[in-house]
């Protein structure tokens, strides 16, 4: 068992294409050297200053996780999430099957928003046990395979070598098509090694988790997920983003930070009396009675 590899030059089909078949894909230098070294001289002297964990069993009691990335490293941390291998293949993922909606005698497809959910850089220090194998669409309960559709899109990229030895993420590949009866064995997983800039790819509903750092230093990623709009965010972006921050963003970002009304109508304000969206505060500063400004 192995994990597929692509290349940044790749197509989104072919991302798509292995995200569908296996859960999981790695894409070679997703990000070119420059990102690559802001990334690292904005987040690595954070990280320094970030206590280590204290959840032994889940969270690492040895390893150092930092959010709040779009405040921190908004540059570089907006090219890894409107890079299109991603985005588009969330949306390709996550937007694929529309839902028929009545609303009295008419019957409408919608499909629905993309959100990002949560950012963190993670830092496994020598001597982290693994991470136990699990699911992250288990914090929104998500039930497979009932539902037939995917809750999330998830990235890492690597900020520093992934071996098996220093705790490279470990998958299980195809595991996305199981159903909640049955349990994840560590025999079934391998280790997504990966080189400084690559990226892997995989589905809300693959097993997976942090591996054990045997190595004499650190592992460390920078990790985005994408998840179904109507689904409450993991990270609060709203409080995590300075309002003067947000309002730098393309118009695209800040919709999928969640500064937007969805096509399913949540997340609207009221303003005058009027469901108004969101981003009527970002634009028009006559708006200046609502609490976050």
């Amino acid at each position: 068992m192995f994990v597929q590899t692509l290349h940044r030059n790749s197509e989104v089909n072919e991302v798509v294409m292995a995200l569908r078949d296996d859960g999981c894909v790695k894409i070679g230098h997703f990000l070119d050297d420059d990102t690559l070294n802001e990334l690292k001289s904005e987040l690595l002297p954070a990280l320094e200053k970030i206590d280590k964990g204290e959840d032994a069993f889940f969270l690492g009691d040895k390893t150092r996780r930092l959010s709040r990335l779009f405040a921190r490293a908004p540059r570089s941390i907006s090219k890894i999430a409107l890079n299109p291998l991603f985005l588009d293949a969330a949306r390709s993922i996550l937007q694929a099957n529309p839902v028929n909606v009545w609303i009295g005698e008419a019957s409408y497809p919608v499909i629905p928003d993309i959100q990002i959910s949560v950012t963190q850089a993670i830092q496994i220090l020598p001597g982290q046990k693994a991470q136990p194998l699990h699911r992250d669409d288990a914090n929104v309960l998500w039930r497979h395979p009932a539902y037939g559709r995917e809750a999330r899109v998830q990235i890492m990229v690597a900020i520093s070598d992934f071996t098996e030895e220093n705790g490279a993420t470990r998958v299980i590949p195809g595991s996305h098509k199981w159903s909640d009866d049955r349990m994840p064995r560590v025999e079934e997983a391998v280790s997504a090694e990966m080189e400084p800039g690559d990226a892997l790819l995989w589905l809300g509903s693959l097993y997976h988790g942090g591996g054990e750092n045997r190595s004499n230093g650190p592992r460390t990623g920078v990790t985005i997920a994408y998840d179904l709009a109507f689904l409450r965010q993991e990270e609060n972006q709203y409080l995590s983003i300075p309002i003067e921050v947000m309002k730098q963003f393309p118009e695209e970002l800040q919709k999928l930070l969640g500064w937007t009304r969805s096509v399913t109508q949540n997340g609207w304000v009221e303003i005058n009396g009027q469901m108004r969206d969101p981003l009527d505060l970002l634009h028009k500063k006559e708006f200046t009675d609502v609490g976050v400004f």
